[in-house]
C-alpha cells in the first residue's frame, strides 16, 4: 500500500451561490484535506463572493463559458495537481470522512476508480432557502457491470478517479448533452480496478424551486428516471 494520495476537488457551478456555499463548506470540513479545490464557474460571476467566506487549503476560481457539464468539468480539471480527482456538484454535499475514505482506497496502487455510498434526496427549495423534503433513497451497491449498463447508480459527487487515468481516457465525452458521467464510469471501469468504500458520505440533492410541481432540468430528470 502506498501513502494516501493527494486529492484535487473539482466543482462546477452556475448562478447558485447559496448552494455552492453549502458544497464548499462541506469540502472545508473534510478530515482528509484536499490539496486544492478548483471551482469552474460557467457564467454568473458569484463564486468569488462565496469563496471569501470559506476557509480552504487552496482555492482556484476558473471562469468558464462551456454550456455543457462534461466540458465544464474537463476545463476545471485541466491543470489539477492532485493524484486523484474528486468531483462535487455545486448542489451536493459531503460528510467529513468522504475524502478520507476515497484516499484510503487509492492507497492501493491498482485502484483507479473508487466511490462512496450516497443518499439521494428529492426536495423543494424556495426563494428564502427553505428546504422541503419530498423523498430520499439510499445508493449503496458494489460494482455490477450488467446493472450499471442500465442504471447509473454512481453519481459524480460520490466518486474519485486517478488523474492519470482521467487524462488518459480523455475526461468526459463532450458529445453527450447529459449522462456524460455515466459514460465515463463505464469507460473507467473497463480500464482499471474499481473499489467501493462502504458508508454514506454523499448527499445528492435533486430539487425544484418553489412549492409547486417539480421543475427539474433535463439532466436531473434523466438522473431521476434512472435512479427511480
Amino acid at each position: 500500500m502506498s501513502p494516501l494520495p493527494t486529492v484535487s476537488v473539482i466543482v462546477v457551478t452556475r448562478d447558485r451561490p447559496q448552494l455552492l456555499a453549502h458544497a464548499l463548506a462541506s469540502v472545508a470540513a473534510q478530515s482528509h484535506a484536499p490539496l486544492e479545490v478548483r471551482v469552474g464557474e460557467d457564467g454568473g460571476g458569484t463564486s468569488a463572493q462565496v469563496a471569501e467566506g470559506v476557509a480552504l487549503l487552496e482555492l482556484t476560481l476558473l471562469p468558464l463559458e462551456c454550456g455543457q457539464a462534461g466540458a465544464a468539468r474537463n476545463a476545471a480539471a485541466a491543470g489539477a495537481r492532485g493524484d486523484v480527482l474528486a468531483f462535487l456538484d455545486d448542489d451536493d454535499v459531503w460528510e467529513p470522512e468522504h475524502l478520507a475514505g476515497l484516499a484510503g482506497a487509492f492507497a492501493d496502487d491498482h485502484v483507479g476508480f473508487a466511490w462512496r455510498d450516497s443518499e439521494v434526496v428529492q426536495e423543494t427549495l424556495d426563494e428564502h432557502g427553505t428546504r422541503t423534503l419530498l423523498a430520499r433513497r439510499l445508493l449503496a451497491r458494489d460494482w455490477d457491470d450488467a446493472l450499471m449498463r442500465s442504471d447509473a447508480y454512481l453519481p459524480p459527487s460520490a466518486w474519485g478517479v486517478r488523474r492519470e487515468l482521467f487524462e488518459r481516457l480523455g475526461g468526459f465525452d463532450t458529445r453527450f448533452r447529459y449522462s456524460e458521467d455515466w459514460d465515463f464510469v463505464l469507460r473507467a471501469a473497463a480500464a482499471t480496478r474499481v473499489r467501493r468504500v462502504p458508508g454514506v458520505t454523499v448527499q445528492v440533492r435533486l430539487r425544484a424551486t418553489g412549492n409547486a410541481s417539480a421543475e427539474f432540468t433535463p439532466e436531473r430528470l434523466d438522473c431521476l428516471r434512472r435512479l427511480a
